[in-house]
């Protein structure tokens, strides 16, 4: 037989799935002539494959869903995982708002291996709200394409306030935490539930660094009424052809939820995890009167500020 030299201390060398990449420099976005990129690209490795055939590479998201928290985040992203073209990295990467300091190195080896076309995508919804959140999105890639997922403020914020509710039992009632007091029945701006839901507020601060054609606004409502129609604005937003469509749904009665139907090669339809649409605790309607009377000036200035009315009021 053909002697093989062995690499790596005696071992036989066999090409890692991490290989490819790891030597790779980060290239932010426009900080290198475009020639060298394409002769440090094409240029064909010694007797090699080039890397681009055979595992992908690690890139920056070219666009990332920064919201809403209990807006349908979720929901969205595993819709658009059914898309050949979209990579996404599953668990929440709290990279621009948590882990900053860890760097963009550390923050590009989260991301799934893509070929080509296709796009990379995270989805982190606390990102809306963080004050420092658009310039440091920005210094990674000031193009990057914007998701937020919004909901009605109200309905927002019961759904967060069910969710601390199933980690926490002991938690005291929406009402005390939503009102100052209730004698003048002040809302309280400062509890994170009510203040999530001021979406005017915080796409003022991401405009300070992003032109409003850089977001798509999804309907959280209409991502529930109608999954396909919502998926069909995404994929046009994202420069994808309109592969999700209503083929891909079914509605689930006891959910009260879209489910997607058994993809290809998998033995049963996937619905969201079991955290997902609990049962919301009552409310005295004066309460969410009270809620929904403080939130109208916000939404109406938010559908000023999007070009879209969701219908909240």
């Amino acid at each position: 037989g053909m002697f093989i030299p062995s690499l790596k201390g005696g071992k036989a060398y066999k090409p890692s799935l991490e290989h490819p990449a790891d030597t790779e420099q980060v290239n932010l976005p426009g900080q290198m002539p475009h020639h060298m990129l394409d002769s440090a690209k094409d240029g064909a490795k010694s007797n090699d494959m080039p890397v681009s055939n055979t595992f992908g590479t690690k890139k920056f998201p070219q666009a990332i869903i920064i919201g809403v928290k209990k807006g349908g985040t979720r929901a969205l992203l595993e819709f658009l995982r059914i898309h050949p073209d979209v990579r996404a990295v599953g668990a929440e990467p709290h990279f621009f708002d948590r882990f900053y300091d860890k760097g963009l190195e550390w923050y590009r080896n989260l991301m799934p291996r893509t070929l080509d076309g296709q796009i990379t995508m995270e989805k982190t919804p606390s990102y809306f709200v963080t004050k420092e959140a658009p310039g440091r999105v920005c210094t990674m890639n000031c193009h990057t394409k914007l998701i937020v997922v919004v909901r009605d403020p109200v309905t927002r914020a019961v759904s967060d306030y069910t969710q601390t509710l199933s980690k926490n039992p002991g938690l005291p009632s929406f009402q005390s935490l939503a009102l100052k007091n209730s004698s003048t029945g002040l809302i309280d701006t400062t509890w994170s539930a009510v203040r999530i839901g001021l979406y005017a507020k915080h796409l003022e601060n991401w405009l300070q660094h992003f032109p409003l054609s850089h977001f798509l606004f999804v309907s959280g409502e209409r991502l529930v009424s109608d999954p396909a129609g919502e998926m069909g604005r995404v994929q046009d937003f994202l420069g994808l052809k309109r592969v999700v469509s209503d083929k891909h749904f079914y509605f689930n009665q006891t959910k009260g939820f879209p489910c997607l139907k058994k993809p290809e090669g998998s033995s049963r339809p996937r619905c969201l995890g079991k955290s997902k649409g609990r049962p919301h605790p009552q409310i005295p309607s004066e309460v969410l009167q009270r809620l929904r009377d403080f939130y109208r000036p916000f939404n109406h200035q938010f559908y000023q500020m999007s070009g879209q009315d969701f219908g909240w009021d």
